[in-house]
């Protein structure tokens, strides 16, 4: 089977949670990245963080975010995260 240009909900909340435990968490910080987890609002990930999460993103799964659907809200967990990437997956034409 021909693999696929879009990258699964579950690897992208994969892909989501690894790089934020790896980029925003301090050596040693125990908190849990969970799919709800407040990461804008509970001051994991700020402004500056957003962006360079939101270019991971748009590299590792293939996708252009628009930066008017990048907001706090949009980036605060992992679930809203994952679902903005796949709203914007979806919208992609493929190119072959």
């Amino acid at each position: 089977p021909r693999k696929q240009d879009t990258t699964t909900m579950d690897e992208i909340t994969k892909l989501v949670r690894d790089y934020v435990i790896r980029e925003y968490l301090e050596e040693g910080d125990e908190r849990e990245i969970t799919e709800t987890t407040p990461l804008i609002s509970g001051g994991i990930v700020d402004s500056f963080s957003m962006v360079s999460l939101k270019r991971f993103l748009e590299k590792k799964c293939n996708v252009q975010i628009p930066d008017a659907c990048a907001t706090p809200d949009a980036f605060d967990t992992v679930q809203s995260i994952v679902g903005l990437v796949h709203r914007f997956q979806k919208a992609q034409p493929v190119t072959v």
